[in-house]
């Protein structure tokens, strides 16, 4: 199981700012879980999937090839904006 959170505009579309998701089959990789999570939840999916947000396991940023494991906590960071 692994800690989701969603910032911004995401935890809009996941109803919420943290989620448990359980890390099976090909959620072994950032891709994989986001992948999933659109299987679940298109619209979320869909947003995840955006260039424009970034990703972070452990509180470092990663790329979408990154592994993740049982126990990570994922966060996905939408662009950021103000004047």
């Amino acid at each position: 199981m692994a800690r989701l959170m969603f910032f911004g505009k995401l935890a809009d579309l996941a109803a919420g700012r943290e989620r448990d998701w359980p890390l099976d089959g090909e959620a072994r990789t950032v891709a994989g879980l986001i992948d999933a999570i659109a299987a679940a939840d298109a619209a979320l999916g869909a947003a995840l999937s955006a260039p424009s947000v970034r990703c972070a396991v452990n509180e470092a940023m990663v790329g979408r090839d990154a592994p993740i494991a049982d126990g990570d906590e994922i966060a996905f960071l939408p662009p950021v904006s103000g004047g």
